[in-house]
Formats: C-alpha cells, sequence, structure tokens
C-alpha cells in the first residue's frame, strides 16, 4: 500500500543520521517528528478553528485580504481549469481565503483545503504553506514530499509574502490532488507563484504608506520586491524586505526615517536605485509615447510630481 511505504520512507529519512543535513525536505520530516511530535500514519483531517477566531484573523488582516484578492482572482483564472485551488494563509498558515471551481469543492473540503484550516507545519508536517512559512522561502512539495501519508496524493506549490515591516504576512499557495498533475507542471505553476505573491507583496506596502513616494528598485531574481516609501520631507519612511537587505536597513519592524540621498547617494551601491528610479521613469515615459500625464499614471504618481522626479533624475521629454 503506498501510505505504509510513505511512512516507512519517512521513518528510514528521519532515523538516519545524515539525511537532514543532506536533504531540505528530510529536515522538515525531522522537525515534524522531534519539534512537533507528528506521527506520518496520522489520518484525520486539518484542524480548522472555530468561526470566531477566523472572522478576527480576516477583519485584523483585512487591508491584505482586499489588495490580495483580485490577484487570487488572476491567478485563479491561470490554474483553476487545470484542477488547481488558489489559497492565501495568515502568517500562522491558517487558511484565510480561497478559490476553487465548484466541481472541485468537496474534493478539496475532504483533503482540508478550505477556509480556516490549520496548515502549519507544526499542524501538519512538512507541507506547501506550513514549510514556506517555516523556512520563510519558496517550496514545492510534490505528493509524497509530504510528511502525512493522508497528503501524499497533493502537489503544493507555495511562496512567502513579506509585509512592509519585513516579517511575513502569509503564504500564497496553489494546490492540486489530480494524478497527472507533473513535476514539471508544478515548476511552471510555482514560479507563476512566487511572481504573485512578489505582486501582493509590493501592492501591500504601497497600501501601507498611502501618502508617500515610491521609489522602485531593481529586483531582478530577488524573492521579494524592492521598494522604498519616502515622504515629502525626502525622508525614507518605509522599506520592502528585499530593499532592506539590498541597502543594510535594520531586517525588521519599523524605520528610523533617515533622509533618502544618504541612500540614494551611493553611486556603488548593491543595486543602483537612483539609476533604477530614473530607467523607471525613462520606461514609463517611452511606453506613453513621452505623454507626462499619462507616464505619471502608469507609475500611480501626480504629474507634477513626475516632472519633479523628472528635472532631479536628468531626464527630458521627448518628441
Amino acid at each position: 500500500m503506498l501510505q505504509a511505504r510513505h511512512v516507512e520512507k519517512v521513518i528510514r529519512a528521519v532515523e538516519s543520521p545524515s539525511a537532514a543535513a543532506r536533504s531540505k525536505l528530510a529536515a522538515s520530516w525531522r522537525r515534524s517528528v522531534d519539534r512537533y511530535g507528528l506521527d506520518p500514519a496520522r489520518m484525520r483531517a486539518p484542524r480548522r478553528i472555530d468561526a470566531k477566531d477566523l472572522a478576527e484573523r480576516q477583519q485584523a488582516r483585512e487591508m491584505f485580504l482586499q489588495v490580495a484578492a483580485p490577484r487570487l482572482d488572476a491567478l485563479f483564472r491561470l490554474v483553476g481549469l487545470s484542477g488547481c485551488g488558489v489559497l492565501l494563509t495568515d502568517e500562522t498558515g491558517v487558511v484565510l481565503d480561497r478559490r476553487c471551481s465548484d466541481g472541485d469543492a468537496g474534493i478539496f473540503g475532504d483533503w482540508g483545503l478550505c477556509i480556516g484550516a490549520d496548515w502549519s507545519e507544526a499542524a501538519e508536517g512538512t507541507n506547501g504553506i506550513g514549510t514556506c512559512l517555516t523556512e520563510r522561502r519558496r517550496v514545492t512539495i510534490h505528493r509524497d514530499e509530504h510528511f502525512l501519508a493522508r497528503n501524499i496524493a497533493m502537489s503544493c506549490m507555495d511562496a512567502p509574502i513579506f509585509g512592509p515591516e519585513g516579517g511575513v504576512l502569509g503564504a500564497l499557495d496553489v494546490s492540486s490532488a489530480r494524478a497527472e498533475q507533473t513535476e514539471g507542471f508544478n515548476a511552471l505553476i510555482g514560479a507563476t507563484v512566487a511572481q504573485t505573491a512578489r505582486a501582493i507583496e509590493a501592492e501591500v506596502f504601497r497600501a501601507s504608506y498611502p501618502q508617500a513616494r515610491i521609489v522602485i528598485g531593481d529586483s531582478g531574481e530577488h524573492a521579494t520586491a524592492q521598494l522604498l516609501a519616502i515622504d515629502c520631507d525626502d525622508l525614507v519612511i518605509g522599506a520592502t524586505r528585499g530593499a532592506r537587505r539590498a541597502f543594510g536597513l535594520p531586517s525588521g519592524g519599523a524605520l528610523k526615517p533617515r533622509p533618502a540621498s544618504d541612500l540614494f547617494g551611493r553611486g556603488d551601491g548593491p543595486v543602483g536605485l537612483e539609476k533604477a528610479e530614473r530607467a523607471a521613469v525613462v520606461r514609463a515615459l517611452a511606453r506613453a509615447n513621452g505623454n507626462v500625464s499619462e507616464a505619471a499614471r502608469g507609475l500611480g504618481i501626480g504629474r507634477a510630481t513626475l516632472y519633479r522626479r523628472m528635472k532631479r533624475l536628468g531626464v527630458a521629454t521627448r518628441n
């Protein structure tokens, strides 16, 4: 039986003196046993929090959920026809929102992939949501990579979403229990999940600083967006996790305001943020065929603000 063989495989890996050092997956399996006291043969469905607790969590994260909702819809339009569902959790692994087709809702409910379910690693062992949050990184847990034998029919692709002060807000998950789901297809979905998580993170950051000017850095291959929030006095008052790393700012908590010039003046800085800002302005103007008003709308700033930024950066309009 598949489940019995899976339990044996997990136990062998957990008891191996070297497996955890060689494999992140084996390390997670060992955490599931040693830290959380879980049994891979456990068959009960995931725990669901009560309605009052769920309502309180959703209310406390209302802005996060509102900002994320359109992105969840768009992601589901891409993956829903293949039998996948989209889930959004809080930082503890409790599912706060979900998208799935009516035809798949019963299956997802049976698996415990539903609003209010606790998918933390402490509750379910190695799984996409819980392991993503524990290790604070993008993960794909394909079928028998799960810890619990009851979960080995699922594939889960996850990425963390970091908040405006550097901490984890939650996880974005795409899950499927379809037998034909391949690892190659999972890799494509996983990349889309990561991009969507970055987009949600950036939009939450913007919503957290509605009166600030948002300066965009070149995130390249980084897992998080590099954004700075600058107030009307040209003080940096906020930074995403990616920007904090790039500029050596405190990794978490509210930032002590500092002059933007202290960061922009680093011509040899880690990512050349001023150069990236200039490039963003030039690209916006090019897309708008030199129309400053249209470029400003594309950047999400006012026309006068864009003119000031163009003057500071030495960007001229092109006819």
